[in-house]
């Protein structure tokens, strides 16, 4: 079945969506980073990207904040590229943990792997399976440069938080060391760790993201400058990747009730992919107790209901 939506009635969604969501309350910024806690919690935006390069923005999506784990998604797109899936699968992994992003025991349960690159223990391995093997400067070009094609316009370091990070990052220092214990890291541990605090901490903006989503949802095409940054043949891989663990241990919870696959960061952003039809971002700072963007979960959500599609039903969407 086809279904043919309106870009009027993308338009109106997106509109309604931030009006009814703009007022909501709870949550808080992720205080454990000093730099976050700072940031404004009223801040609030929406931004939907077609592949045809039409974008919806409202609100705040303008805003540079900082990335934090929707880089995950962006670092392991790299590592596909580079090395395709058979190696990440193989050195990394692809199953979600069922426990939080930053989980010491997930790792120290599945000893072989660390499971997955959107979780913390394989984004700091992801980082350092990068090429080229043992030149951070090189690694951190290549990361950069590979979120400014799925974007489609370079982000940029956010200095006062990459130090705000480095200074706490304690459980993920822990980490490295025993994912070098385990022998699942790939290159020295306090440079992967401190490429992943980096990527972790570069600024981009709602629109940004939106662009990046709608880049995988169009097989690897990105809609402003229409480069192809990966080959199509990797796009199920990566949705696979979001959909399996993109919300952590509330991923079964966000696809029921979403159904759109989305990646969360504790700056406030969580992105969205609609394979074939759209990518969509939505801001806002303050967290629930799994580290994920109350107002932006809701935000999304309705704008998934307003228009009624789902990633699971057999219905071919397309936005005319």
């Amino acid at each position: 079945m086809r279904r043919d939506i309106p870009f009027s009635s993308l338009e109106s969604a997106v509109h309604e969506a931030y009006e009814e969501c703009k007022t909501i309350t709870g949550g808080h910024n992720a205080d454990y980073i000093p730099y976050l806690a700072g940031i404004d919690p009223n801040l609030f935006g929406i931004a939907v990207c077609l592949p045809d390069g039409r974008m919806v923005c409202v609100g705040d999506t303008d805003y540079r904040f900082g990335i934090e784990s929707v880089s995950k998604v962006h670092t392991a797109i790299l590592a596909l590229r580079q090395l395709g899936p058979e190696i990440l699968l193989e050195k990394i992994g692809a199953d979600a943990t069922g426990l939080s992003f930053d989980s010491i025991m997930a790792l120290m349960l599945e000893m072989d792997h660390p499971s997955t690159p959107l979780v913390n223990a394989g984004a700091i391995s992801t980082c350092s399976l990068v090429e080229p093997v043992g030149s951070s400067e090189a690694k951190w070009k290549a990361i950069v440069d590979n979120i400014t094609d799925l974007c489609g316009s370079k982000p940029e370091l956010i200095e006062e938080l990459y130090q705000s990070e480095s200074a706490t990052n304690f459980t993920n220092r822990a980490i490295a060391w025993l994912l070098r214990d385990y022998t699942r890291i790939y290159d020295d541990p306090m440079m992967s760790l401190d490429l992943y605090t980096r990527q972790c901490s570069l600024g981009v903006t709602a629109k940004q993201l939106a662009v990046s989503a709608a880049t995988i949802a169009d097989d690897g095409k990105n809609p402003l400058t229409k480069e192809q940054v990966f080959d199509p043949s990797l796009s199920p891989q990566i949705v696979s990747l979001i959909a399996t663990v993109g919300f952590y241990q509330k991923s079964g919870d966000w696809l029921y009730r979403a159904g759109i696959p989305a990646k969360t960061g504790v700056g406030g952003a969580v992105m969205g992919i609609m394979p074939g039809v759209f990518g969509v971002c939505a801001f806002a700072p303050p967290l629930d107790s799994a580290g994920n963007s109350v107002k932006a979960q809701a935000a999304i959500k309705k704008l998934m209901n307003l228009l009624s599609i789902n990633v699971f039903s057999n219905t071919h969407y397309e936005v005319v």
